[in-house]
């Protein structure tokens, strides 16, 4: 592996191992900021747990304690150099509804809060294209 990739893959993994622990230990705070997007992806949510062997739909809290879990070790796996496409890949997905569901910078009115959001969703596009 070229050496530039041995440092790159561990500094953009960082991000998303230390998001990736906060989430866990804060996922019940998070919970409601995440209720918006949760909903809209119900019907994606319901038929994943229609083919999958659980009981019921899991609840929102244990939804974003899998999401933490996916950044941790997907994260971990890129930092690492394994199987970075997939890593790759799962933490792009994962970027994508935590960025709508933490940095809704559109619904904002207060001027300094919505550069602030805007900001930080502008970063998580910029983390998505290092991952793409």
């Amino acid at each position: 592996m070229p050496v530039l990739r041995r440092v790159a893959r561990p500094a953009l993994a960082a991000v998303f191992i230390y998001g990736g622990i906060n989430e866990l230990r804060n996922a019940d705070a998070l919970t409601p900021a995440a209720q918006p997007v949760l909903d809209q992806a119900a019907p994606a949510i319901d038929k994943v747990v229609e083919n999958a062997p659980l009981d019921r739909r899991p609840d929102n809290e244990t939804l974003i304690k899998v999401d933490a879990g996916v950044k941790i070790v997907a994260g971990s796996l890129l930092a690492l150099g394994k199987f970075p496409r997939l890593s790759a890949t799962a933490l792009a997905a994962s970027l994508v509804p935590t960025t709508l569901a933490g940095h809704p910078f559109w619904e904002e009115t207060d001027q300094q809060k919505r550069a602030d959001q805007q900001i930080h969703f502008l970063k998580n596009v910029g983390l998505l294209g290092g991952l793409l």
